[in-house]
């Protein structure tokens, strides 16, 4: 069964690289839709991680840099292989 998803939910320092979907992403598909919307819109990483991901770039750049990066990057695998498992149910448990 699908988690619910979180409207705004902290993220961890880097998103997970499982080959499968995770409960973590299920609980964060609103974060990923939205850092895919800031691609589309050309938002600065720097906003996006301060306003989608909750860390400020200014106090901590490496860490909010790279939770962008690998959250970016795990909203992209949804797109491609993430969402068949959201089609067939969820995140194995």
């Amino acid at each position: 069964m699908l988690r619910v998803p979180l409207l705004d939910p902290d993220v961890a320092d880097e998103a997970p690289t499982s080959p499968i979907l995770t409960g973590y992403d299920e609980e964060r598909l609103l974060t990923y839709l939205r850092l895919l919307q800031a691609e589309i819109d050309n938002a600065d990483w720097r906003e996006v991680a301060k306003i989608v991901l909750h860390i400020d770039p200014e106090k901590e750049p490496e860490r909010a840099y790279r939770a962008w990066e690998t959250h970016l990057a795990r909203a992209h695998w949804m797109t491609k292989k993430g969402y068949s498992y959201i089609v067939s149910g969820g995140a194995p448990h």
